[in-house]
């Protein structure tokens, strides 16, 4: 396999990976389950410092297996229960009992959360105590990423040092660089690569079906998937190939946001990012008969296109990722309809022409709202595309495609600095 293609396939495999709960406070529940394993007993005292916008996205959602929202019972959970070699998936075997026992630590008010001012987007920092011991773990620049253990003031390990040169820590947000990639390269790669390399991508069509079927199963959140399907059966919505894909992927967001007990595959960190990129795909290819040879392809083409498009800018931003996200899922609804590079294109710029103004208030129910609308555009996108019809050279949307990108990245690393602090003031007060 080319050089080239062997770094797609680790880009891909570094940040697509199942996730057990949005990774925001998951992240902190890692790093609780770790700090408690340092301690080396349940800590009896638990002090969260997180970054501004982990808070901002642990402060209305579901923390899976647990019934209750926030930063506190996500780093309880974790203390008490949480696996801490499962990464993403810490507290998949979490228990009532250790729910329990995490809320009354609560209710003695031994677990404080708040922030931190730190420069890199993803930072959590906990200390935990027990007796005469004092343990802190910190994770920077990825939501699993410990870079520095400290137990009685002795540091145990560091991710800088010299010692652990192969560990010092990657920023997310880095996982492109040094790479030769472009939309046009992950075209070439996706439909090209031989399938065996890539037959990996379907488990996150497999996970991101079971959220969604359980989504219109059960009531989640704002039930948005639950509705549209109830709006088919009454004959207000077509039952077609839109409203479908709409629906199947807004109810995996809403399982996910509601606290579903089941994993997504995430995209750079986001769950919602990893239904975005797969539901629209998923359906799609259901509605021209694509094999699972071709889902691949199209699904590395939605989930490596979005990886690349949001590695322009942090991470953790203002902006919503679903904007970009849902570009990428056009871009491989259009392969699975039998259309051309150029149309792909062509669908990317079309969904980011309507979508770029969707700003990231945190991670609650109302982002199966946001993963609703981007994924509307994108089908509308691909269809549009298919019939030839793009928008460019109109407003920050460029002649061609990649100069759009990174349009799209100036206008939220420059063009939106400021935005989270008055999005996290609004929702503080």
């Amino acid at each position: 396999m080319k050089t080239q293609w062997q770094q797609y396939k680790n880009i891909i495999n570094s940040v697509v990976k199942p996730a057990f709960g949005c990774t925001e406070p998951i992240s902190a529940a890692y790093a609780s389950a770790v700090v408690a394993e340092l301690l080396g007993r349940a800590p009896e005292e638990l002090d969260v410092k997180v970054s501004d916008n982990l808070f901002k996205n642990s402060m209305g959602v579901f923390v899976p297996g647990t019934g209750r929202i926030g930063l506190p019972i996500a780093s309880a959970a974790g203390a008490i229960g949480g696996n801490p070699n499962g990464g993403l998936e810490v507290l998949v075997n979490i228990t009532p009992e250790h729910v329990e026992t995490a809320q009354q630590l609560i209710d003695a008010g031994k677990v404080t959360a708040g922030r931190k001012d730190v420069e890199e987007f993803i930072y959590c920092e906990v200390t935990a105590k027990a007796g005469d011991d004092v343990a802190t773990v910190e994770i920077s620049g990825g939501h699993t990423q410990v870079v520095k253990k400290t137990l009685n003031d002795k540091v145990v390990f560091d991710a800088s040092s010299d010692e652990n040169t192969s560990e010092k820590p990657k920023s997310t947000a880095s996982v492109c660089e040094g790479v030769d990639i472009s939309i046009e390269g992950i075209y070439d790669y996706a439909t090209n690569v031989d399938f065996e390399e890539i037959k990996f991508i379907l488990e996150a069509r497999d996970l991101n079906s079971a959220l969604s079927d359980e989504g219109l199963k059960h009531a989640y959140g704002l039930e948005v998937g639950k509705t549209i399907q109830k709006s088919i059966a009454k004959g207000l919505f077509g039952n077609g190939l839109i409203n479908n894909i709409v629906m199947r992927t807004a109810a995996a967001s809403d399982a996910r946001m509601g606290g579903a007990t089941l994993p997504a595959m995430s995209n750079f960190g986001s769950g919602n990012q990893g239904i975005a990129a797969t539901m629209p795909v998923v359906e799609a290819a259901k509605h021209y008969g694509s094999s699972d040879e071709q889902l691949a392809r199209a699904l590395i083409m939605s989930h490596l296109g979005a990886i690349y498009m949001k590695s322009f800018y942090p991470p953790l931003s203002p902006f919503c990722g679903n904007a970009v996200t849902s570009s990428a899922a056009a871009m491989g609804m259009v392969y699975l309809a039998g259309g051309n590079f150029e149309q792909m294109c062509f669908a990317i710029q079309n969904t980011l022409s309507d979508t770029t103004g969707m700003y990231c208030d945190g991670a609650k129910s109302t982002c199966a709202m946001k993963v609703k609308s981007s994924t509307n555009s994108a089908v509308m996108s691909f269809l549009m595309a298919i019939e030839n019809h793009e928008a460019n050279s109109q407003g920050i949307v460029a002649e061609d495609v990649e100069t759009t990108i990174r349009n799209v990245g100036k206008m939220v690393r420059l063009g939106m600095s400021n935005t989270d602090a008055t999005i996290i003031d609004i929702m503080s007060a």
